[in-house]
């Protein structure tokens, strides 16, 4: 267990080395907070790192605080309360709206993944247990405190945090913490999160970095540029070809914001006549939740959304059909093409979208459309390789049908990292660049250093680095 700081250290415990697990502890005089509390996904060694003991008594953690609601960033926190963490968890109101729907629907889908393993006899644990549980992950969202962007909170006594658009999902944030010294002004540390992208269709843009003395930023996709390719024409031709087969276009797609991508550039093609008006399927509980989230914000005219989309109704052209139960979701696969089923998750690792995949990977007709990062290890990593067979549910399936890999990233590229770091004033005195894959992060490293003159650095998993003495 890692003692109390007698100055002021950050712990990299996760999305350190790996773009998932995001976990980053501040410790000061005055106590301990956790920046974001996420899972570890991908690969099986990453995730078995969920069932570890934490690396310090969770019950001697004072905060969290969360930059937005995806898995790998908030995931975490009902195992972390189970383990007796029982402070606040501050977050944003967008972020507060769709934890109280990624967590519970992660919990059932632990505790689905559970019992289908017990039925099938294929875990080397009997019984096989969840992580934790829906009702578990329910309790936790009692500790959820929201704040507001740009207005400081004291979440220490010589901690101050504030909230700014990242631009990423609803409700995303980076967080700058004054941590405050003995003698002086104190230190400006700042997280983040995940960055968006200027372009997003729905949200409005990140906000400018600002003070800075130490940065940790993430670097998703810190080695690569986003493609110039227009992805409605890559869109458009994997529907209209499918389409013309009988087809049916199977997009793994993550429940929050990803779907809403897909879902505005699938309307914007229909209103346009590239591609025809089909059936479009969306197949997950958790994704029409967080729908229902977006189209209210634009409706009510939140400051995140794009002023052009307030008091509307969003995609309204499609013929949107929603899936909420298994019934529902079975009925599906009763149905012939041509369709569209956008259903998570969006590397292809859990969910509904397995038994879709299942049922339509072998036949030439269809079409499976990647349109986001996936992890290395992944499912879905493996069909973008170009995979001749994966294994679902247990059983091993022949991939006959098209694959396409697009970018639709709402995270920020290489070039859009460097340039929100050089909005620092003045320059942080040094960078710490995480949440990425080993040469993702090695790559944004040295641009930092080379064309922004920066100090940067990529943490170990575990590394304990001072802010001050």
């Amino acid at each position: 267990m890692t003692a109390r700081s007698t100055g002021s250290a950050l712990t990299f415990i996760g999305g350190a080395g790996t773009v998932t697990g995001s976990k980053t502890l501040l410790d000061t005089r005055g106590g301990r907070v956790l920046v974001d509390c996420g899972l570890f996904q991908g690969r099986k060694k990453l995730r078995l790192q969920n069932w570890d003991e934490f690396p310090v008594e969770p019950a001697s953690i004072d905060a969290v605080l969360l930059t937005h609601a995806h898995i790998d960033h908030c995931g975490y926190l009902p195992r972390l309360v189970q383990a007796g963490f029982s402070g606040p968890v501050y977050c944003t109101t967008g972020t507060a709206k769709l934890a109280g729907i990624v967590l519970p629907d992660s919990g059932h889908l632990h505790e689905e993944e559970a019992a289908y393993a017990n039925r099938k006899g294929y875990s080397k644990h009997t019984p096989a247990l969840p992580l934790y549980t829906e009702m578990q992950a329910r309790e936790t969202l009692d500790q959820l405190v929201t704040v507001d962007f740009d207005e400081p909170v004291g979440v220490l006594d010589d901690v101050a945090a504030t909230w700014h658009r990242a631009g990423h999902i609803l409700g995303a944030a980076s967080i700058e913490l004054l941590v405050s010294a003995d003698r002086g002004a104190g230190k400006h540390v700042v997280f983040s999160g995940d960055l968006g992208r200027r372009t997003h269709p729905l949200l409005v843009a990140p906000a400018a970095l600002g003070a800075a003395d130490v940065l940790v930023t993430e670097s998703t996709y810190g080695d690569r540029r986003h493609s110039h390719v227009d992805p409605a024409d890559v869109i458009a031709d994997t529907v209209n070809q499918a389409a013309r087969r009988g087809g049916v276009v199977v997009i793994p797609a993550f429940a929050v914001d990803r779907t809403e991508i897909v879902l505005w550039h699938l309307d914007q093609l229909v209103a346009s006549g590239r591609i025809p008006d089909l059936p479009t399927f969306v197949d997950s509980p958790m994704a029409l939740s967080a729908l229902s989230v977006y189209r209210s914000e634009a409706r009510r005219g939140s400051p995140e959304i794009r002023p052009e989309f307030h008091g509307t109704d969003l995609f309204p052209s499609l013929q949107l059909r929603e899936a909420r139960s298994v019934e529902q979701s079975k009925e599906i696969s009763g149905r012939y093409g041509p369709m569209i089923i956008i259903s998570a998750s969006g590397m292809a690792t859990g969910g509904r979208i397995l038994h879709h995949l299942r049922q339509r990977l072998g036949d030439d007709r269809n079409a499976i459309m990647l349109v986001g990062f996936q992890a290395p290890g992944t499912r879905g990593d493996r069909l973008r390789q170009g995979a001749r067979s994966v294994k679902l549910l247990g059983q091993h399936r022949a991939v006959r049908a098209a694959v396409v890999s697009l970018e639709l990233s709402a995270h920020a590229d290489q070039d859009e990292l460097i340039d929100w770091a050089a909005t620092a004033a003045p320059p942080p005195e040094i960078v710490y660049v995480n949440h990425g894959e080993p040469d993702a992060s090695a790559a944004l490293v040295e641009r930092l250093e080379r064309d922004v003159g920066l100090v940067a650095v990529s943490p170990r998993a575990g590394e304990r680095v001072l802010i001050e003495g």
